[in-house]
């Protein structure tokens, strides 16, 4: 577990325990053979952090919850592009350092082939038996995807006209985002987007409708969320971001997934006065998923790149070694040799 990760007092953090724990099944109990396959841990743990937390908060939540990973896996895959070897759920790393690929890839495109193929072989009752059994029958062994798959067509003989119709080649071995997106249950993602919409369209000169009252109702999720969506669109401008600091009290939050949303809009709208605070925050924090993004927003803007490259040099030996090399290679200090596909 990745004890860097404060409180964010809330309760909001409940998934990534919930994802720690359930590797004592999927990751520990049944691992990968190797890294090529590495998606047999992280999205099987993904998918089964969400069952989790569905049990807890509702299926609609555990929607949301996927809904927020798929906007991180689009943003993955133009980041590393739609063509790289490592956006590939099942990659070739014949003769790669497995942290060159190590990425949210396998987490949320795992976690999206096995939504799929519950929606298409009977539901979450059909599917949980499947589980289950795959963890009983795999036990004490690592594993690769072509044993996680047979044993797939095994316990689904009945199905097997409905599992030939998966365009298997386009999940496992197409780089990209999936051929399919599952279809997800999106009222409680609503709000985000309603919210969010309202934001672009909005004048800049006429900001005077936004009230801590738009998000009054939201949960942290849901705040995270929002933001996630408005930094899809082109960056906002500078009275955009100052509004929302002050409208919605986003720099006084300790939760670190709605303050890395934050920090990650402010920098691509080339707002000053977050530069401290996104130095901060990448030198006190530990998860990959937060520091990597935030120094490659860093070294994008030219009056922040010299200090992205002085803050790594100072602060890279106080990093998890994956991270490191990450950040070294997002900051073209340490060389990238994985050739892209294509």
């Amino acid at each position: 577990m990745d004890l860097s990760c404060k409180s964010a007092g809330d309760k909001s953090l409940v998934p990534t325990i919930a994802h720690e724990i359930a590797h004592s099944w999927t990751g520990n109990l049944v691992t990968n053979r190797n890294f090529e396959h590495f998606w047999l841990n992280e999205g099987f743990t993904t998918f089964f952090e969400r069952k989790i937390v569905g049990r807890m908060h509702g299926e609609p939540f555990r929607h949301f919850e996927c809904i927020g990973g798929w906007t991180e896996l689009e943003c993955e895959v133009k980041h590393l592009g739609e063509k790289h070897d490592f956006t590939k759920l099942v990659p070739d790393l014949k003769g790669v350092d497995p942290d060159e690929a190590f990425s949210i890839i396998p987490y949320e495109k795992g976690q999206a082939l096995l939504f799929y193929l519950e929606s298409i072989l009977g539901g979450p009752e059909v599917f949980e038996k499947f589980l289950k059994a795959y963890v009983e029958e795999h036990k004490y062994q690592s594993i690769d995807t072509d044993i996680w798959k047979a044993f797939l067509y095994k316990h689904f003989s009945d199905k097997e006209d409905i599992l030939n119709k998966v365009d298997w080649d386009a999940w496992l071995y197409a780089p990209g985002l999936p051929p399919v997106k599952p279809e997800y249950d999106y009222s409680l993602a609503k709000k985000c987007t309603d919210l969010r919409k309202a934001w672009i369209e909005a004048d800049e000169n006429d900001l005077g409708q936004f009230t801590l009252k738009d998000i009054e109702d939201f949960s942290s999720p849901q705040i995270s969320e929002f933001l996630g969506f408005l930094d899809q669109e082109e960056p906002l401008g500078i009275k955009k971001v100052e509004k929302l600091k002050d409208a919605y009290k986003l720099g006084e939050r300790n939760n670190a997934e709605i303050k890395f949303r934050w920090i990650r809009l402010c920098l691509r709208a080339h707002w000053k006065d977050i530069i401290p605070e996104a130095v901060k925050f990448i030198t006190e924090q530990g998860r990959m998923k937060f520091v990597r993004p935030i120094y490659r927003c860093l070294y994008d803007w030219d009056e922040t790149r010299e200090l992205a490259v002085s803050t790594y040099n100072d602060h890279s030996s106080e990093m998890m070694h994956a991270t490191r090399q990450g950040v070294g290679r997002d900051l073209h200090l340490i060389a990238d040799d994985k050739p892209q596909d294509g």
